[in-house]
């Protein structure tokens, strides 16, 4: 039987509509959303209608797409996926850590509202981007940053680094990127997100969630800061990880060694489970976004476990 890891999507694929179709065929989904809109009034419509513009805000996109990955994921429980283990990009480590248990759901919401509204600030006081660099080494794309006064932030795969900086330093360094062979896309979030830019955000998020009740996890959390199950502190692996680089390559590695080997993304995209297929393609890898890639999901994981 295969052992099972659920993926909570980060930010970056948000889209008016998503959740909807999830709303109306779930309970256990549509119970998350309206926990959600009791605590913020306002985010289902933007989740179900938008529009993009509003919803591309860091303010606005976290809290929604923490609800979207939750809600997915309570819908897969429903359905009867047992996952033995989780892991979340980025912004997704909070909603498996509501999932896993590390915080109770409310306060795992809480936590990103106020992340959120950091995250929008230190990006209005350092206007910077993020960009995916493809078909160049990791060692090759870190020489390229330090070159250019950018910094390489999310190892997600072999061939697949992303870099954070400010605008007018990043243009230099996609030049550099597409005249050493490489490509560079930009992605959809509004700041130069897991560098340096993000130490006051995070020193002030980490005072934040003094008050917050952390338990052991339920299953084991693989942290985005140290690609290992959560242990000791969480406050700061959650709050450190703001600032650091996303081990999202070493994670999945580290899970695929403890036994993993079919893995659920949970939200918006298919982000996540093109990454594990990449890191490793024996792995099976499946997504849910709503009803559909829900019994999809399914279909497979009982194909794996029948062949």
């Amino acid at each position: 039987m295969a052992k099972l890891a659920f993926l909570f999507a980060g930010q970056g694929a948000q889209a008016p509509g998503m959740g909807r179709a999830l709303y109306a065929a779930s309970k256990a989904a549509r119970a998350v959303f309206d926990r959600g809109e009791a605590l913020s009034p306002g985010v289902l419509d933007l989740c179900f209608n938008g529009p993009a513009e509003a919803l591309n805000q860091t303010l606005n996109a976290q809290p929604c797409l923490f609800l979207m990955d939750l809600a997915c994921a309570r819908a897969a429980e429903e359905a009867g996926l047992v996952a033995a283990g989780a892991a979340g990009f980025s912004l997704g480590e909070l909603p498996a850590a509501a999932f896993c248990g590390l915080l109770s759901e409310k306060e795992a919401f809480l936590a990103v509202l106020e992340r959120a509204r950091l995250m929008q600030a230190a990006a209005e006081q350092n206007p910077g981007a993020m960009c995916a660099v493809l078909k160049l080494p990791s060692d090759e794309v870190l020489r390229l940053a330090n070159e250019h006064g950018v910094y390489a932030v999310n190892f997600n795969a072999p061939g697949q680094t992303v870099v954070s900086g400010l605008v007018p330093k990043l243009e230099g360094f996609e030049r550099a990127v597409a005249a050493s062979g490489g490509r560079a896309a930009r992605l959809k979030v509004g700041g130069a997100f897991h560098s340096p830019y993000l130490e006051g955000a995070s020193a002030t998020f980490y005072a934040h969630l003094s008050s917050y009740s952390f338990l052991a996890p339920r299953i084991p959390l693989y942290s985005n800061l140290s690609a290992l199950p959560y242990g000791e502190n969480p406050r700061a692996a959650l709050a450190l990880q703001m600032k650091s680089p996303v081990l999202w390559q070493q994670s999945i590695e580290a899970m695929r060694k403890d036994g993993f080997t079919a893995f659920v993304e949970l939200g918006a995209g298919k982000t996540l489970s093109g990454l594990t297929r990449r890191i490793d393609e024996t792995l099976l890898a499946a997504s849910i976004d709503g009803p559909e890639s829900l019994q999809s999901a399914l279909n497979a994981l009982k194909g794996a476990q029948n062949g």
